[in-house]
């Protein structure tokens, strides 16, 4: 049995840390360069590995040298990479600035992702094993759909980030278990800007969603019953840019290990708080015993 399957994107980030990021037509001198693994669906692989979660990853790398890079971060983070295709051509990557506040803006350009439009019967086998999937849509909106039909099929628990914001097709939708967007994710979903009134349209469409509230924590809502709001450890932010990814992750680790929602999304934020006082995207996420650490002094309130 495996734990949790990630169908999703790997990229490399392309990192540019600046004072303050340019405007339109702004040229500005940035202090540092990195290049990063990352990709929504690495991110939340590796997460969920270094949470102490049994991961595997479907996706597609390019046969370039981020291909490499990329393959082996996910392998060297104990994530199982046989599924992870390689496809001719450039990986994806993306193009990030980090500004002093910890703020990020980003572009990125699909490559070999783009090829995940579909799943082969070796997906949906994989896929059929797994307690949980997580999706996000850096991939092409065919592909993602597939594995949360497959996912339903079989009975596995869908766990869908709508990032980058998108209209979602109603085939989606119905074979999402829980939706996870963050409040600016919620509102263009709904256009609605309130996130306690964006998670009751929301729960229109699905039966369980968390909204994630940067610094302010994360809400939960599912039909019938009444919304647990959790706070999030108060941190000076470096860097925010996989803060959503870790917090993912973690929370699907917690919601296989068996926790109840309001305990499960406490871990989870105490892992995000982690990652967002360290630049990087994967390069920033905490290991378990870091996690169970920072939580024991992470309160939980309904």
């Amino acid at each position: 049995m495996t734990g949790i399957v990630v169908l999703g994107s790997t990229n490399m980030d392309l990192v540019a840390y600046v004072p303050k990021a340019p405007g339109r037509g702004e040229t500005v001198t940035g202090r540092e360069f990195r290049t990063v693994p990352g990709g929504k669906g690495a991110n939340q692989a590796v997460a969920a590995a270094r949470a102490g979660g049994a991961v595997s990853m479907i996706g597609a790398v390019g046969t370039d040298d981020f291909g490499g890079r990329l393959r082996a971060t996910l392998d060297g983070s104990g994530v199982d990479t046989d599924l992870l295709r390689t496809t001719e051509g450039p990986s994806g990557t993306a193009h990030i600035v980090v500004d002093d506040e910890g703020g990020n803006a980003i572009v990125v350009i699909p490559g070999a992702n783009g090829t995940v439009d579909h799943l082969t019967p070796g997906d949906e086998g994989l896929i059929a094993t797994a307690e949980a999937l997580l999706l996000q849509l850096e991939l092409p909106l065919p592909g993602v759909t597939a594995g949360a039909e497959a996912a339903r099929r079989h009975g596995v628990r869908t766990i869908l980030t709508p990032a980058p914001a998108q209209p979602l097709p109603p085939e989606l939708l119905a074979a999402t278990s829980l939706l996870v967007p963050n409040e600016h994710e919620a509102a263009a979903l709904t256009g609605i800007a309130d996130p306690h009134a964006a998670v009751e349209a929301l729960l229109r469409q699905v039966p369980e969603v968390v909204i994630t509230l940067g610094a302010a924590g994360s809400l939960y809502a599912a039909r019938g019953a009444r919304p647990v709001t959790v706070p999030a450890p108060h941190v000076r932010a470096v860097d925010t840019t996989a803060a959503g990814d870790t917090f993912v992750g973690a929370l699907a680790v917690a919601l296989v290990e068996g926790r109840p929602m309001p305990a499960a999304m406490a871990w989870a934020s105490a892992a995000a708080a982690l990652s967002v006082q360290h630049e990087g995207a994967s390069s920033s996420m905490p290991y378990r015993v870091e996690i169970d650490e920072a939580a024991a002094d992470t309160p939980v309130s309904g």
